[in-house]
């Protein structure tokens, strides 16, 4: 061990995505995400994402209504991580996208530079892990990707 030199704080991540979007599974990969940004001394970057394809399907009657309450839903999301954030004294940004998730939380990540992801995983009947954006993310993804249950 003589001679080796290491960097004191740099074992972890530095910043941490997490994808949210108000369903169980993701709230939970927040909190873990949360704690992870706690003990590792990392900034959190929550980010949310408004999908198009659930509004593309819509007629344009519903479309602008589905897309109010798609925000809306952000909105709430966005003032609990603050919230949770002031509790548990860490830093955090939330970011607010409309598109698709799966591209969005890699656009995100990348031009965050993040050391790590954190997501839910998929809770849809059949698509529990394979086929789900977190099985797609563990796929593809430059970065560690966490999925929590």
């Amino acid at each position: 061990m003589s001679g080796t030199i290491f960097e004191l704080g740099t074992d972890g991540p530095s910043r941490i995505l997490v994808g949210v979007d108000g369903t169980p599974s993701s709230m939970r990969a927040g909190a873990y995400a949360a704690g992870l940004a706690r003990r590792q001394g990392a900034r959190l970057i929550t980010l949310y994402v408004v999908p198009t394809s659930t509004i593309a399907v819509q007629s344009a009657a519903t479309a602008g209504a589905m897309m109010q309450a798609q925000h809306e839903i952000g909105e709430e999301i966005r003032q609990a991580v603050i919230d949770g954030s002031k509790h548990i004294g860490i830093t955090v940004d939330f970011v607010l996208r409309q598109g698709n998730p799966y591209r969005e939380l890699i656009a995100v990540a990348t031009e965050m530079r993040v050391d790590a992801v954190v997501v839910g995983a998929s809770t849809q009947s059949g698509r529990r892990f394979v086929g789900s954006l977190a099985g797609r993310l563990v796929r593809d993804a430059a970065w560690p990707v966490t999925v929590v249950p």
